[in-house]
């Protein structure tokens, strides 16, 4: 019989002068982490079972406890570090594939905190965005560059379909299933009380959202899990997904321990039965199969609904974006390799994929230098932490950005990655009926209203600076960017200069 290798990741630190036994910590806890010992009229912890969600922390009513991470050591090295040996005991002990969730977590090279913005002062003066009016208001979709004249010579508008954000924001794809159904009506509602978009994901539109439509993207991806035409027709626009930056080249897995109820009959699968897409479009194997789709939901939606491909930043991220942007898709989205999910094999998530800031630059210097620009919108995702990443993405190219992380954390994610397991204590990553009552839609969507409101203050501010005053001076703007710390290479496909020249 071998010993148990794992060792507690965290501590429960519990402070018994202050603990007077409420128990509210044992009934907060989905993971029974707290148990109350009637022997020793005492609560007590099982540390192996804590994932550091501080849902007991937040919520104890002495401030008694606190989580802190285990001072336990390996004899490790700079080769063979902790989590490397402590994943091989893992995998020795079960024989599976090691599963985790939310983004990348590895101390892999990040560039938005190494581009600085610009400001503008005595030549170019800065404009005040409490006394002057600046336009944060973005139309996605394609451009249409060519004026068509009637028999009278009067211009014929061109009817192309766009959606429109009041700020260039959108709730990015996280279905339902993966997450709860209060979570989902957050965002919902938030989208719409801001005038923007969140997008579905691919487990279908519960019926009790259709009337949320106009800011509502519907997805459809390998599995066309919930996909009919009332589905298609209920949105703003229609993303095709492609690829995710948490987890390129493979599908998605949603546990039949989800797929409960309105979540089956929602996805249209068995209740209690894996909902598994497969890694490809088992109808998409070429750019021509691409516009295939592209033009058959153009065709089922009456040619009223833009129709987005979604793709993962891979290292040929440039090429295939050309060739999306020849498949008649409007708009492209890039998802990076620090982007989230609900659950993905570790492996991939943490070794598959580039930085969105280079797959971003790439693909926008590529559209351009081939004249098709104007063609398709890039709207990119994968780590979008603030209102200054926003304003980096949209100088480096981007007309729009996607937020999920973002999004669970104002709603009271705390990152303890453990989305898979569907004991999330904040509500949001559960089906359990229990602990998605948690999560109050109310105060979700007024903290994600108070959170793009927040944002989009802060871009004003420093769009004004800048001494612009609309987003679309901003877009693809690169002279507003400086690098530091960056080699030639990485500056020469981010475009930019290094601060100094």
């Amino acid at each position: 019989m071998y010993a148990d290798f794992i060792y507690p990741e965290y501590e429960v630190v519990r402070n018994y002068q202050r603990c007077i036994a409420c128990r509210a910590c044992e009934r907060q806890c989905a993971n029974e982490v707290h148990r109350y010992d009637a022997d020793e009229q005492m609560m007590t912890a099982d540390d192996a079972k804590c994932v550091n969600c501080h849902r007991c922390v937040s919520l104890c009513p002495t401030r008694a406890l606190k989580i802190v991470r285990t001072d336990h050591t390996f004899k490790e090295n700079a080769n063979w570090t902790k989590d490397n040996i402590q994943n091989v005991y893992r995998q020795a002990a079960t024989g599976g594939v090691l599963l985790s969730s939310m983004g990348n977590p590895e101390p892999l090279p990040g560039y938005w905190d190494r581009i600085l913005i610009n400001a503008s002062q005595v030549t170019n003066p800065p404009i005040d965005p409490l006394r002057e009016p600046m336009e944060t208001r973005v139309f996605l979709g394609k451009k249409d560059m060519e004026i068509r004249r009637d028999e009278n010579g009067a211009i014929v508008p061109k009817k192309t379909p766009h959606i429109e954000l009041a700020v260039p924001i959108m709730f990015s794809a996280m279905s339902y299933g993966s997450i709860s159904y209060n979570a989902h009506e957050s965002l919902a509602r938030a989208a719409t009380e801001l005038g923007v978009c969140y997008n579905t994901g691919e487990g279908g539109l519960h019926e009790d959202f259709y009337h949320y439509g106009p800011n509502t993207i519907v997805q459809v991806a390998s599995g066309r899990f919930g996909v009919h035409s009332e589905y298609l027709n209920a949105g703003a626009a229609v993303e095709i997904k492609m690829g995710q930056g948490a987890k390129p080249g493979i599908g998605g897995h949603l546990p039949g321990a989800k797929i409960v109820g309105d979540v089956a009959r929602t996805r249209m699968v068995p209740e209690g039965a894996d909902a598994i897409s497969p890694a490809p479009h088992h109808d998409i194997y070429s750019i021509e199969d691409l516009r295939q789709l592209v033009n058959s939901l153009k065709e089922a939606t009456h040619y009223e609904k833009p129709i987005i491909v979604k793709i993962a930043a891979v290292h040929n991220v440039a090429a295939i974006a050309s060739g999306i942007a020849r498949s008649g898709a409007d708009i492209i989205a890039i998802d990076g390799f620090r982007g989230g999910t609900g659950a993905a094999p570790t492996r991939i998530r943490d070794n598959v994929g580039i930085p969105i800031e280079l797959a971003l630059a790439a693909v926008d210097a590529r559209l351009r230098a081939e004249g098709i620009r104007g063609d398709v919108s890039l709207v990119v995702g994968g780590s979008i932490r603030s209102s200054a990443d926003v304003v980096k993405a949209v100088a480096l190219g981007a007309d729009a950005v996607y937020i999920a992380t973002s999004a669970l954390l104002a709603l009271g994610c705390h990152l303890c990655r453990t989305c898979q397991l569907g004991r999330c204590n904040w509500g949001i990553a559960t089906q359990r009926p229990d602990l998605v009552k948690r999560l109050n839609p109310d105060l979700g969507a007024a903290r994600l209203v108070n959170l793009v409101t927040a944002w989009q203050h802060e871009i004003k501010e420093m769009m004004g600076g800048m001494g612009i005053n609309s987003i679309e001076a901003l877009k693809g703007n690169r002279l507003m960017l400086r690098g530091v710390g960056m080699t030639e290479k990485e500056l020469e496909i981010l475009g930019i200069s290094h601060a100094g020249e």
